[in-house]
């Protein structure tokens, strides 16, 4: 067995953070790095507090002692942090770097799975499943890449799976535990390098998934979609999933395509089709093997570790 840990910088409502800290506490991380990224964050007391949990305001103190001012990006303020944890003194065998909207399922313990691993592995990829928007119970499972991923999209959704990759809304690359003890390691989103090396010695963990909500309703994704098509992960600078002699477009292109043609009408009708938890949906999905049922309970586990943010 190994003991592992997880590294996040957060943007975020206190009680989304903390619902996020207490279902890894509960999955068994033995220590939460989390920086808060809106330093006065009501988040900071409860988590500083709690004995699994080592937190940092992300103030200009902070970024002072990083080596400069606050990044714009928040990409590059989350791969400044996630290598700042790793290079910390080791508390863990094992680190992941994750996002708040992103959580850890394993049928065995975490622990045992990655204790597991030979000695020359030294970093791990866990590939996400997608929550479809509903009441969360329910995902799209990874297609792993390969001649039959287009088509096996495009037959889930026919209007518009040419341009989105895998089937996702987001990232198809998951992401990744690094081994502890690789001095002057560089973490970023999805992938590390040392030494000019991206991820050495790397295998993929079946028995873990990475459980990504990334639109949990339409309203909610609406209100977060000018932001992600402007810096986040609908960015105009993102490859298309279908190469451009053969048609397709990224996500970027294909959002203001639907926009000039249809306004908010047409991103309701990509929604539906590709993001929306329906019957229907479920049913294309389960046609494929590709349909996945959990539940991350994440109130009752609030409740057992912060309960006096869980009313």
């Amino acid at each position: 067995m190994s003991n592992w840990g997880l590294s996040s910088t957060i943007l975020a409502p206190t009680r989304d953070i903390l619902r996020f800290a207490a279902y890894h506490i509960e999955a068994g991380a033995h220590r939460l790095y989390i920086y808060l990224d809106d330093p006065d964050s009501d988040a900071f007391a409860p988590l500083k507090a709690h004995p699994k949990v080592r937190v940092t305001r992300c103030d200009a103190q902070h970024w002072q002692q990083m080596g400069g001012k606050r990044p714009v990006k928040h990409q590059v303020r989350q791969s400044r942090n996630a290598t700042h944890a790793y290079a910390r003194r080791a508390e863990v065998d094992w680190l992941i770097h994750m996002d708040a909207d992103e959580f850890l399922i394993c049928e065995q313990s975490v622990a045992d799975v990655l204790g597991a691993l030979p000695a020359t592995v030294r970093t791990a990829r866990v590939r996400p499943m997608e929550q479809l928007a509903g009441d969360g119970d329910h995902f799209k499972g990874f297609i792993p890449n390969g001649p039959d991923r287009a088509e096996i999209v495009k037959r889930l959704y026919p209007n518009y799976g040419a341009h989105i990759k895998g089937g996702f809304l987001s990232h198809v690359a998951g992401k990744l535990f690094a081994r502890s003890g690789m001095d002057g390691l560089d973490v970023r989103i999805h992938n590390v390098f040392l030494d000019g090396e991206m991820n050495p010695d790397e295998v993929e963990v079946a028995q873990v998934d990475l459980a990504h909500c990334h639109a949990k309703t339409w309203e909610d994704w609406l209100a977060a979609y000018r932001y992600r098509l402007e810096k986040g992960s609908y960015r105009a600078e993102l490859a298309p999933a279908t190469p451009r002699e053969a048609g397709g477009l990224s996500l970027h292109e294909l959002f203001q395509f639907i926009e000039a043609e249809s306004g908010t009408e047409g991103l309701r009708a990509f929604y539906r089709e590709v993001a929306e938890d329906s019957p229907d949906l479920r049913a294309r999905l389960e046609t494929e093997a590709l349909l996945r049922n959990h539940q991350l309970n994440l109130d009752q586990k609030l409740q057992r570790h912060f309960p006096d943010f869980a009313t």
